[in-house]
């Protein structure tokens, strides 16, 4: 494809992500304009508030700044009339990266993933500065440098993901297939890349679905409280609509919350809280209805959560190990796994994993209000540890864990990759033209010598040639023992 069209097109992927996103922001609070403030609302605020809130998503920092007539009229105190909000609704961010890990991806298969994330990248940069410049706010203000780096850096850096995973998969004929080359120049280490992947993939699913059926749970065992922060908090019913709305915006964060708390380290609610499996330690919190699911008290046997990351990195360290087991052996035999792969794809599923844990903590972290509102969230240093030894030990039990007998053959003949059993490299056009068009039963093999019947392949046999089927050729349990074993004419084994 063009360069230039692939540029366009990833121009109007930012375009669409960032206009999206400030109208899931611009809809709700247009409601509440319109049936929640009345006639006498300030419409010039409208666009700002909406770009803040779109910001915010992005990641930006606010710095509120509380009027003097709010401050009389609630009797806060005037030192708290000034404080950070910096904990961001992930819904937001989370919607900008995953449409821009597709244009990523998209620009790659198009042969120009590079250009595709500079255009993006740039776009995104001129759209944050057009909102920073037309969303003047003296209540909630943000610094410039933050409003325009923050988010491309959210659209960029899942872009360039996209990108090199598109890559990889389809050839850049560039830096990506010369890594590949190198990579596959060794047999043996060829699916090393792909298997850590996919472990390191796994992994981060398994650890934030652990976090959404944690918070499931609590929603589900503590609706009631939540119901009664809802009543207590006497909204009409635009009011309850966008609280509503803006917890959900804030769901993601909750979720990585949870999958923090099955870690083990758990999550803050301020200075000098904690929030655990090993126990609970919180003061007074607002008054939002979505933190009636934090427990007031938790069980010691809930310190038995951390073995669901445990069991994260062993699914994590089977489907890596599954990838190499289908990978050429470079001489070995079928039965010969060498260990230093395995320790390799151990190595990268742990750090890869634990890193973006940690990334997920940093992002869903931050202040909510002064004083002690100040340090809302986990700490992704704690996470990270908590979860790369927890990885650590699950995925080494799958990886170099015993197997049966004959699961880790890789087969004869060609192999993923191009590869064929003794090392030798192909491309993947020969390695599909050389499979055969069928696999001759083992009766005829026995009785003729499958490699002596090539040249006579479309001749058809006579009856003297022929033998009737016996119960192990047209039975297909027979199939589900171990390779190893061979099933006689009866389907009993030797």
């Amino acid at each position: 494809m063009n360069r230039l069209l692939v540029a366009l097109l990833a121009a109007v992927d930012a375009l669409v992500a960032a206009s999206v996103g400030v109208a899931a922001a611009l809809a709700p609070l247009t409601v509440l304009w319109v049936f929640g403030l009345g006639g006498g609302a300030d419409w010039g605020a409208l666009w700002p508030a909406s770009v803040r809130v779109w910001q915010l998503g992005q990641l930006v920092p606010l710095e509120i700044a509380l009027p003097p007539e709010y401050l009389n009229a609630t009797g806060i105190p005037a030192e708290a009339a000034t404080f950070w909000l910096s904990l961001a609704p992930l819904a937001f961010t989370t919607f900008t990266a995953v449409f821009a890990a597709r244009s990523g991806g998209r620009a790659a298969r198009a042969g120009a993933g590079l250009v595709g994330v500079a255009a993006g990248a740039v776009v995104t940069a001129a759209i944050a500065w057009v909102l920073w410049r037309t969303s003047g706010n003296p209540i909630a203000a943000v610094y410039g440098w933050q409003a325009l780096v923050l988010p491309t850096v959210v659209f960029a850096l899942p872009a360039l993901g996209g990108a090199v995973v598109g890559a990889w998969r389809f050839g850049d004929d560039g830096p990506v297939d010369a890594v590949r080359r190198r990579a596959e120049s060794d047999p043996r280490w060829a699916a090393v890349p792909e298997a850590a992947a996919r472990g390191i993939g796994i992994a981060v699913a398994g650890f934030v679905g652990a976090g959404a059926l944690v918070v499931a749970a609590g929603a589900a065992l503590r609706g009631g409280q939540v119901i009664a922060l809802f009543e207590a908090s006497h909204v009409d019913v635009a009011g309850g609509a966008l609280v509503a709305l803006a917890q959900l915006a804030y769901l993601p964060t909750l979720v990585v919350w949870g999958a923090a708390f099955v870690a083990g380290p758990g999550f803050a609610l301020g200075t000098g809280t904690a929030v655990s499996p090993a126990g609970t330690t919180v003061g007074v919190l607002p008054g939002v209805p979505a933190l009636g699911i934090v427990p007031e008290s938790v069980s010691p046997w809930m310190l038995a959560s951390v073995l669901l990351i445990v069991a994260v990195g062993f699914v994590a360290g089977a489907a890596a190990r599954a990838r190499l087991q289908r990978a050429p052996r470079g001489g070995l035999a079928d039965r010969d796994e060498p260990s230093a792969p395995r320790l390799a794809a151990l190595a990268a599923i742990v750090v890869g994993a634990a890193a973006g844990a940690a990334l997920l903590a940093a992002v869903a972290s931050g202040s909510i209000g002064p004083g002690r509102l100040a340090e809302v969230g986990p700490a992704p240093g704690a996470v990270a540890l908590a979860v790369g030894l927890e990885l650590l030990v699950g995925a080494a039990i799958a990886l170099f864990g015993p197997v049966r007998a004959g699961a880790s053959a890789s087969g004869h003949g060609r192999a993923a990759g191009g590869f064929d059993a003794h090392g030798s490299s192909d491309s993947y056009a020969d390695a599909v033209a050389s499979r055969p068009a069928a696999v001759l039963p083992h009766w005829v093999a026995d009785d003729h010598g499958a490699s002596d019947d090539h040249a006579d392949a479309g001749a058809v046999a006579s009856d003297a040639d022929t033998a009737q089927f016996a119960p192990a050729d047209v039975d297909p349990l027979v199939t589900l023992g171990s390779d190893d074993d061979e099933a006689d004419g009866t389907g009993s084994r030797h």
